[in-house]
């Protein structure tokens, strides 16, 4: 049993960690092994993200805090709280590609700028190319038409050659 004390401590960290995130996303842990979270978790820290596991009440009294709102028929089972400090995109991804290959773990929905986001919605930004991803096709695209423009410049500058080449003999 905890008491009144702990769930103090419980909420005023769920408060703080509500305040400085930038994304959280729900998750039913419920059927996953021990083992699993432990591995979810340090994926999760590589991307400084956290997991955070409470009682609803008190998630929902820290929420309430933050002026969020969410309907409590979206939190089913045994719930987590996923964090997001670095960036908006992580967490999700982190937590879908963990879904794939641990299909007890169910994304329940999440807050995207304090704004609750649908399953749907949360495994769509998941899906999106990472900031690396996008940065290297945006340079591919930028570079594209100047590498053409140079091989033509090429092809010109060989093309001469070889006609000052056959002058020449």
């Amino acid at each position: 049993m905890i008491t009144r004390d702990q769930k103090s401590k419980i909420l005023d960290e769920l408060k703080e960690k509500i305040a400085k995130q930038k994304a959280m996303v729900f998750v039913d842990f419920t059927g996953l092994k021990v083992k699993d979270i432990s591995r979810l978790r340090r994926e999760l820290k590589k991307n400084q993200n956290e997991m955070k596991v409470a009682k609803k009440t008190l998630l929902n009294l820290a929420l309430q805090d933050k002026k969020l709102e969410i309907a409590k028929d979206k939190l089913t089972g045994e719930v987590a709280l996923i964090f997001g400090f670095k960036d908006e995109i992580s967490p999700a991804k982190t937590i879908y590609q963990f879904s794939k290959t641990n299909p007890a773990l169910k994304i329940l929905g999440g807050f995207l700028e304090n704004k609750f986001k649908e399953i749907e919605e949360i495994i769509a930004l998941a899906q999106l190319p990472g900031r690396e991803e996008l940065l290297a096709r945006l340079v591919g695209s930028v570079a594209s038409p100047m590498t053409g423009f140079v091989r033509v410049l090429q092809g010109n500058i060989k093309g001469l050659m070889q006609v000052l080449s056959q002058i020449k003999k």
